[in-house]
């Protein structure tokens, strides 16, 4: 892939108008105020009908802003769209191109993916959601509810003081407020809106894509790489505006069944085996410091999730993290070894373990095309913001696809608090990020595929 010149305008040097997305807050309150979160150990996807609100009102407005290729997956929840690009290209070198039908390709430049997820997190339960905007916020504590028993405290969240003189958005003290993702749902319809608007700044395609159950971990599971044929994406599913992440966690899970034999307590000596008992032996052959607790940055972790049973029975329920991917290895080992010493103390059959990789790190998938990387450092360099690189402690829809062949580093929104009562969006880091998004949209159109 190399640099091109194009006749169209290049938005470099040229910073969009705040007029252009002046409804960018009004928008994210639109949002905020459906409820879309989704449930954990549901099988079907969408795993809550009320993600559906929210699809159908996006594709709606995708519609109405004259995108194309809009789609709404209705069984699984995804909706889809597209601006088509606008820069001049060589017919006969497309048309030689193997994967121009497969990849829907329009010209000669990388198709740039947008991707963010519609549900919220279910930490915090909750059916209405009142999402309240402060203007010209001044650096005091914010009473989120009425009655006064949850206060968003300046000192305990040191972040609001870089948001003085901004627009804020907050939660009424009883539900998330969703700006995981809600914050890059709203940026991603804002670029989208921009483009389709403004068609003297150059660009290639760009296709859009919003996922339901991302915070269960099934975001990508039922995409469809024909509605969103991409040559790279981005998630734009971060924190800080700035947050540039293409680092995440190897991820398992590991359920772990444990049979015991219950007895009457007075004559148990020698029969009685507890099945929770043996659960907490088993917790204790593990790191005893290599839990979240303990753990920062690149640290990997044992995480017991839940455990519950009789004695007769019981189930633990573990995921397991590295970002080394030798050491995430050694940590799944660590993990069986336990189970064995447990079947080897208290017979065979006594304890049964479930183990599935989840996701891996993208960073090996990204590493290839570090421009990626590049020239979202340099625009956002160019709009005067501070690049936040690090590594995911978690992960992202964007893990999946940079497995699947569509590479896929992740952006901040300017949300903070993620998956609280205390959660809150800075409505000018939301706006800047827009800016930042089309900057980095319309570098590709200087591109051209091999």
């Amino acid at each position: 892939m190399r640099n091109t010149v194009t006749n169209k305008k290049k938005q470099e040097g040229v910073k969009i108008q705040m007029n252009d997305y002046k409804d960018i807050g009004e928008r994210f309150m639109r949002y905020a105020s459906i409820n879309t979160q989704s449930r954990e150990g549901i099988p079907d996807t969408p795993s809550t009908a009320c993600q559906r609100d929210l699809a159908v009102l996006l594709r709606d407005e995708l519609a109405d802003m004259g995108a194309s290729e809009v789609y709404y997956d209705e069984k699984h929840c995804y909706v889809y769209g597209a601006v088509p690009g606008n820069i001049p290209f060589d017919q006969a070198k497309l048309d030689s191109r193997k994967d121009k039908n497969k990849r829907h390709r329009q010209n000669n430049a990388p198709i740039i993916g947008l991707m963010a997820h519609m549900d919220s997190s279910p930490d915090v339960a909750g059916t209405d959601f009142r999402p309240r905007r402060i203007n010209s916020y001044d650096g005091t504590d914010i009473q989120l509810d009425k009655d006064g028993q949850y206060v968003l405290s300046a000192s305990e969240y040191p972040s609001l003081k870089k948001h003085i003189g901004q627009s804020i958005i907050v939660t009424d003290g009883t539900t998330v407020l969703g700006g995981d993702d809600k914050a890059g749902v709203a940026a991603i319809m804002e670029v989208m809106k921009f483009y389709l608007s403004h068609p003297e700044y150059a660009h290639g395609t760009i296709r859009c894509c919003f996922t339901p159950d991302e915070e269960v971990g099934n975001g990508p599971m039922w995409l469809d790489q024909d509605h969103f044929a991409c040559d790279y994406a981005y998630t734009i599913d971060g924190g800080d505006l700035g947050q540039l992440e293409y680092e995440n966690f190897n991820a398992a899970s590991a359920v772990i069944n444990i049979n015991g034999i219950s007895t009457h307590p007075g004559n148990a000596k020698g029969k009685m085996k507890s099945a929770l008992l043996v659960g907490m032996e088993l917790a204790g052959l593990l790191p005893k410091l290599e839990t979240p607790f303990y753990t920062e940055g690149r640290e990997g972790f044992y995480h017991l999730l839940e455990m519950k049973g009789t004695t007769d029975k019981a189930m633990m329920d573990y995921i397991i993290r590295d970002h080394d991917k030798e050491r995430f290895e050694e940590r799944k080992a660590e993990m069986k070894k336990a189970v064995k010493a447990m079947n080897l103390r208290y017979g065979a059959g006594t304890v049964e373990l479930k183990l599935k990789d989840s996701y891996y790190n993208m960073g090996e998938k990204i590493r290839p095309h570090m421009h990626l990387i590049d020239n979202a450092v340099n625009a956002m360099k160019a709009l005067g913001i501070e690049p936040l690189i690090d590594a995911i402690r978690g992960g992202t829809d964007g893990c999946r696809l940079s497995f699947e062949g569509i590479p896929c580093p992740n952006l901040g929104t300017g949300a903070y608090n993620y998956h609280s009562r205390f959660e809150y969006v800075s409505v000018d880091e939301m706006a800047r990020n827009v800016d930042l998004i089309a900057r980095i949209l319309n570098t590709y159109a200087s591109y051209e595929l091999d």
